[in-house]
């Protein structure tokens, strides 16, 4: 059975379109859009002159909802939005440097689309209440195990994970989950907006 073709809107012309939020225009959000800047896996600039900072309609209703749940538990933190809406053209850019390596499970598939194309996904942490990124265990975009949610309870037996990182990943996927996000196995910071089948049929993915 072959996958069904996205509906493709440009990326210019996502800019323009009403489905498609600002994150600039939502309060309790520190951008550090690390594509847009050398601080990545690739060493440079993936964006140029494109801003990141959106997301569909649909998920950035459901950010900020989790903005409000995490003011009620921690007033003086914000979240620190590290990826948002990624176009296509960038995601065949970072397959290409994992393709055929044990890395590439981190890594969507561009042909069939990955879930940040359609702005339904968000890589997010924390900052605490000095603006300082909250300790995780692992920096982002680490592909080895120790970000893996799935292997946090070995990660922590060995010693190898704290119960205050834990912690600090709980409190991250208790507010996006609570706004109707869910997180996937091997990346502690990426969150869907809604399931990524549904997601793939019904949303338009920005190329």
């Amino acid at each position: 059975m072959t996958a069904a073709v996205p509906h493709i809107i440009a990326l210019e012309d996502m800019l323009a379109h009403p489905e498609y939020l600002s994150l600039r225009e939502i309060p309790g959000l520190h951008l550090d859009l690390r594509y847009a800047s050398d601080n990545n896996f690739i060493g440079h600039d993936l964006y140029g002159r494109f801003d990141g900072a959106y997301l569909h309609q649909q998920a950035a209703a459901q950010l900020q909802k989790a903005v409000a749940l995490l003011a009620a538990r921690k007033p003086d933190w914000r979240f620190r939005v590290l990826d948002a809406l990624r176009p296509g053209r960038v995601q065949r850019v970072l397959w290409a440097k994992v393709a055929g390596t044990p890395e590439e499970i981190y890594v969507a598939d561009p042909d069939k689309g990955s879930i940040h194309s359609f702005g339904m996904a968000i890589d997010i942490t924390l900052d605490d209440e000095d603006g300082n990124e909250v300790d995780m265990g692992t920096p982002f975009d680490d592909f080895t195990l120790l970000a893996h949610p799935a292997h946090e309870p070995t990660m922590l037996a060995e010693g190898r994970l704290s119960q205050a990182q834990l912690a600090n990943r709980q409190l991250l996927r208790d507010c996006l989950y609570g706004a109707g996000f869910h997180g996937i196995p091997a990346e502690w910071w990426h969150f869907d907006a809604a399931d990524k089948h549904w997601i793939r049929q019904h949303l338009a993915l920005v190329e």
